[in-house]
């Protein structure tokens, strides 16, 4: 198994290389990216080139411009080096972080609001491109790796980075975490717990969604795309598009309807016919006789039009006159449905609105006749 290195000369990526040099069973190599961004970046590209030429490891040195372009410059430079390990040669790519990497990214996503998956902090094993990132220290606090260290007589370099505490993460550290340690010892490893309960229900999330999916004869997305798919549905986003389906979700629910190009509707005049196609809408309204219910028979003909805005109705004689919104509101149906529900009207009052019911001015009185209509569209599933 081939495995790359991210080798920043600091003390936990030069303790990481350092460990992985006498594993057997993997070609090790080494990656070191040149940010530009100190003055010592010259110098720490010269120390990594030095350390693994006395650990006979080979190194790649690959220099990257850091584009903020509305990020932070944490945020920019790490998206630099992503990039920079997705073209990485081997099959895994093992980074340096630690347990107070870890309890330091939990806190500092919880801080900023972040959902389940911010709380789950940084896995030990994530997928990038067709290799994979590790973190084999992830449980190990920050002082073994130090005594693993000053034990093997290991050199390594310092970020004067690190101590600006305008960057959160050093702020955390050097200020927040102290305090934390004193009033409760063990918080690292109990914020590290709670990311792996948090990333199980995140996994869970998603075995769910995979399933939901194929249920809806629809492919599996990638790992990628099936992230962004749960960020946007926790955020209720609404419209996403995968494999000629269109997802969508609405007070929780998630529903799925074909991706297809949609014909403009033509209003459509009913006349006691059986039922009634509605091409635009994808569906039929057909009409059932009946004896004291449905709409009265002698309204007719009928007219099938969408809503415009402002309509009322009254299907219910005890409660009052209310504007198709509250209505549609209060059924649960979805925004994007409400405007694709076929309404008839006679003249300019409105009879009847699928899901709805019939207005009471227009529903047939005891023993006599009527039609009961039934909207049978390809809505949303």
């Amino acid at each position: 198994m081939k495995v790359v290195a991210g080798l920043s000369g600091g003390l936990d990526s030069v303790v990481l290389l350092h460990l992985l040099k006498g594993e057997p069973g993997i070609e090790l190599a080494a990656v070191h990216v040149h940010h530009g961004l100190s003055r010592n970046a010259d110098a720490w590209a010269r120390f990594c080139r030095q350390l693994c030429r006395k650990l006979n490891v080979p190194l790649q040195v690959r220099r990257v411009t850091v584009r903020k372009a509305g990020k932070g410059l944490e945020a920019a430079a790490r998206e630099a080096r992503y990039a920079v390990f997705l073209k990485a040669r081997g099959d895994v790519v093992a980074l340096g972080h630690h347990l107070d990497d870890q309890a330091e990214t939990v806190l500092m996503n919880l801080l900023r609001g972040a959902g389940l998956r911010g709380a789950s902090g940084m896995a030990a094993q994530t997928p990038l491109g067709s290799k994979y990132i590790v973190r084999p220290l992830l449980a190990v606090p920050r002082e073994a790796i130090a005594a693993y260290a000053r034990d093997h007589k290991l050199e390594w370099i310092e970020d004067e980075s690190n101590s600006d505490e305008a960057l959160t993460r050093n702020f955390i550290r050097r200020r927040v975490a102290p305090l934390l340690a004193q009033k409760f010892p063990a918080w690292r490893q109990a914020l590290a717990r709670a990311a792996r309960l948090a990333s199980e229900k995140e996994f869970l999330r998603e075995e769910v969604l995979r399933g939901f999916l194929r249920s809806k004869g629809l492919k599996a997305p990638s790992e990628a795309k099936l992230t962004e798919m749960l960020k946007q549905l926790t955020a209720g986003t609404s419209g996403m598009e995968h494999d000629g389906a269109v997802i969508r979700t609405y007070r929780d629910n998630v529903f799925v309807e074909e991706k297809k190009a949609v014909p403009a509707f033509v209003p459509l005049t009913w006349q006691g016919q059986s039922s009634l196609r509605v091409p635009a809408l994808g569906g039929e309204i057909r009409f059932r006789r009946a004896r004291g219910e449905g709409i009265d028979a002698k309204f007719k003909p009928l007219q099938v039009r969408l809503r415009k805005g402002g309509e009322r109705l009254q299907p219910n004689a005890k409660r009052p006159r209310r504007t198709l919104k509250n209505l549609f509101q209060e059924a649960g149906v979805p925004s994007w449905a409400r405007e694709r529900t076929p309404l008839l009207f006679h003249g300019d009052d409105l009879v009847w609105a699928a899901g709805l019911g019939i207005d009471v001015r227009f529903q047939a009185a005891p023993g006599a006749r009527g039609w009961l209509p039934e909207w049978s569209g390809s809505s949303s599933y």
